[in-house]
């Protein structure tokens, strides 16, 4: 999701909810304690070199039960970051605590802000010598093929 597609959602929502990807709720007392600017400058297996930048949120679940982040709130966040750091309008990953810092993306369903897996790969697949995939097939179809004993296929 990008930057603007949150603030377009969150300018006429009542409020926030993130839904992890196993359905839980991270909890209504999060806060938003960061929102930056994150550039990664790399070089793939392939040699490559590739630069990526993407807007970063970070979720915190405080042990203040008693405040709720409001959508108009973060909006002003947001926009204060877009004023103060320069952040463009960029795809949105979102940090929140699990048993360590777990990244994700982000969607939503019409109700929740869903935060999405994230998958490694290998960007270089064609240079670094990862085989492409074969295609899967049923023993079932190999077997139905007619070859019969005797016959000299097998």
């Amino acid at each position: 999701m990008l930057l603007s597609e949150a603030k377009s959602i969150l300018s006429t929502s009542s409020s926030i909810a993130f839904q992890l990807p196993n359905g839980t709720l991270v909890p209504s007392h999060f806060h938003v304690t960061e929102i930056g600017l994150v550039d990664k400058h790399f070089i793939d297996c392939g040699g490559t070199v590739r630069k990526e930048q993407k807007v970063n949120f970070q979720l915190w679940n405080a042990d203040d039960h008693d405040h709720q982040l409001h959508p108009e709130k973060l909006v002003s966040i947001i926009e204060l970051s877009e004023r103060v750091l320069g952040i463009p309008d960029l795809e949105i990953e979102v940090e929140y605590q699990g048993e360590t810092i777990g990244k994700y993306g982000l969607d939503y369903d019409g109700n929740n802000f869903l935060l999405t897996t994230k998958m490694t790969d290998c960007l270089a697949k064609d240079n670094c010598g990862i085989p492409a995939e074969k295609p899967k097939i049923r023993l079932s179809q190999l077997q139905s093929s007619g070859c019969a004993p005797g016959s000299g296929c097998c």
